[in-house]
């Protein structure tokens, strides 16, 4: 399975997502920069944390059109899986591939600590090796996390099983009914601000994050690899 990581000029989370991909699963990655017009030949994309041409105007606005994004938009539509966390999760909504938006945290603090997560969805190609409910570690590093959706939305996202992960215990920044990853309603774009690419290897302080990408790899070879 080949791996692109969305490289824009401020992510600095795009080392980490490639060390996941390349070396906790032994899958092929490459970095792919923002201004490329192609995704051709890649099977999923990662769109990593930072802060996307230092995060002026909002959050991932202008990330949003970079000439990549529609390439990203194209990979979406054709089914393959999607991934953004923290500002690549901001980006995500920017461009209208997940509903919603980001607003401060409520502390108006950035924060950088670890966080537990409940799997409230373990049924999409990025949970399926998660137990329904399982709690777990991964850490968060931002300052506008604060997820945010109408009351229409919130209603759309649970009626159609969109809240794939909530913060258990504490919510660090807010977010609207405790949201701290969504998924589209087609269940290959998930969003998150929580950083599972820091927590691939008990060196990095746990390894709870790694069953999200061995998730991505089991569906694509269950479904992708035979159909090709």
């Amino acid at each position: 399975m080949k791996f692109a990581v969305i490289v824009f000029p401020g992510s600095n989370c795009d080392v980490d997502m490639y060390h996941a991909a390349k070396d906790e699963l032994g899958e092929e990655a490459e970095y792919v920069w923002h201004d490329a017009t192609s995704l051709e030949g890649f099977d999923a994309v990662l769109l990593p944390g930072g802060f996307s041409f230092g995060d002026y105007l909002r959050t991932g606005a202008i990330a949003r059109f970079s000439p990549i994004m529609n390439e990203v938009v194209k990979a979406a539509q054709a089914g393959k899986p999607i991934l953004g966390v923290c500002n690549g999760f901001q980006v995500l909504l920017e461009a209208g591939l997940l509903p919603g938006a980001m607003r401060r945290n409520e502390s108006l603090k950035f924060i950088c600590r670890p966080v537990n997560l409940a799997v409230k969805n373990n049924e999409t190609m990025f949970t399926s090796l998660y137990n329904q409910d399982e709690v777990i570690q991964v850490p968060i590093a931002h300052g506008e996390g604060n997820y945010y959706c109408d009351a229409a939305t919130l209603a759309s996202l649970k009626e159609n099983n969109q809240i794939v992960f909530t913060y258990e215990g504490t919510n660090p920044n807010g977010s609207i009914e405790d949201i701290a990853g969504i998924i589209n309603k087609d269940g290959n774009v998930l969003g998150m601000m929580p950083h599972p690419e820091r927590a691939v290897d008990s060196l990095l302080g746990g390894a709870d994050g790694l069953k999200l990408f061995k998730s991505i790899v089991k569906q694509w070879r269950e479904t992708y690899a035979v159909k090709a």
